[in-house]
């Protein structure tokens, strides 16, 4: 399963996002629902970085178990960077309905 936890301040603002492990939908390289998301995740923080120039910042680290992928805001991020998390999440939520929770769960905590 991926795990998919978001992070919020105590203002509401987003601190985080965090993609951990592989769906098992299918096998690696076949896995289209695991393909699905880790694009929504990776075009989120190449648009965070490219059309917003926002600052963040990335951790990765592809194991055999799954990938990570973490993406942290340093500062208060913007309106447009807000909405492109709110939109990654939007994409989440639609896969875990889609596809269910033993392949994608996503939590939000509030730090």
């Amino acid at each position: 399963m991926t795990s998919v936890v978001f992070e919020r301040d105590g203002s509401g603002s987003w601190k985080s996002f965090t993609l951990d492990g592989h769906t098992g939908f299918d096998e690696a390289g076949r896995d289209i629902v695991c393909a699905g998301i880790s694009m929504l995740a990776i075009n989120t923080v190449n648009s965070l970085e490219a059309l917003l120039g926002e600052e963040i910042l990335v951790e990765t680290d592809d194991r055999d178990d799954g990938a990570l992928l973490r993406c942290t805001f340093p500062h208060r991020p913007s309106e447009g960077a807000s909405l492109l998390v709110d939109s990654l999440l939007l994409g989440i939520e639609t896969a875990r309905r889609q596809y269910g929770r033993q392949f994608v769960d996503y939590e939000i905590k509030e730090a």
